[in-house]
């Protein structure tokens, strides 16, 4: 019966589809929030201008159950699409949220259509020092339209890196337009930056430090450790804090 009701919902949003709707996609925003690790959380928000066309089509689809990014795609366009993507991975954890629709201050209909998922391998990590990793931006998972030189930020695209807590900027290519005062400030204090439309991305570089605490280093050992040793990780250290009993009693028994 649910299948029966997504297909008269598709089939009702075709028709009113034919009969004139229309969609615009005025603006872009692209946050990349980066892990700790070498995975990332993405939030896309995107500007959507309706027509009063296709104000019931919208509506329609938005009261829907279990509409697909592709189901979206063909009732608002292919410019929706997700710009931050692994090749080989995919993405996980992927949501869409079509938000109301709102009168704009120039009299206009809109809404805010939100995607979010999470993307593996969106840097690589190196330990430089005790404790130290040096992070590299994977500028293979960029999906940005394609320019003359490469991939390039379309008009009314904002792309925003989020940096862990505690990085410490080594290099960043192109200079992110937000914060403006960034190479004065040599990177100090800096965890977001901004690059708007028409920035170049083919070179893109950004590559960034950040430091484990020793509790950090231990907790990583021990979930090493069960990720290899599953449930004998216990055993393990069980047997290691009974040695080391016996060993003290010895030692005080001498």
């Amino acid at each position: 019966m649910r299948s029966l009701a997504i297909i008269a919902v598709l089939l009702s949003l075709f028709a009113v589809q034919i009969s004139g709707a229309s969609y615009t996609i005025t603006h872009v925003t692209t946050q990349v929030t980066l892990n700790a690790n070498t995975s990332a959380y993405v939030r896309e928000t995107y500007t959507v201008v309706i027509t009063n066309a296709s104000i019931r089509q919208y509506q329609s689809a938005r009261s829907a159950l279990n509409l697909t990014l592709s189901n979206w795609q063909d009732i608002i366009g292919p410019a929706l699409t997700q710009h931050i993507i692994n090749p080989k991975t995919g993405v996980y954890g992927f949501e869409l949220f079509p938000g109301p629709i709102t009168t704009s201050i120039t009299g206009q209909q809109e809404a805010d259509v939100l995607i979010s998922y999470g993307v593996h391998n969106v840097t690589s990590v190196d330990e430089i020092a005790p404790r130290v990793f040096q992070h590299t931006f994977n500028d293979a998972v960029f999906n940005f339209a394609h320019g003359v030189s490469g991939e390039v930020l379309p008009p009314n695209v904002t792309f925003t890196i989020v940096l862990p807590n505690s990085t410490e900027i080594k290099s960043v290519y192109p200079l992110p337009d937000s914060p403006s005062d960034l190479l004065t400030n040599s990177f100090m204090n800096v965890t977001v930056m901004s690059w708007f439309s028409q920035e170049p991305l083919s070179k893109f570089l950004l590559v960034y430090t950040t430091h484990q605490s020793i509790q950090g280093e231990v907790s990583s050992f021990f979930t090493a450790a069960y990720n290899f040793f599953g449930f004998f990780t216990y055993v393990i250290i069980i047997l290691i804090v009974l040695f080391f009993i016996l060993y003290t009693y010895l030692k005080i028994e001498k």
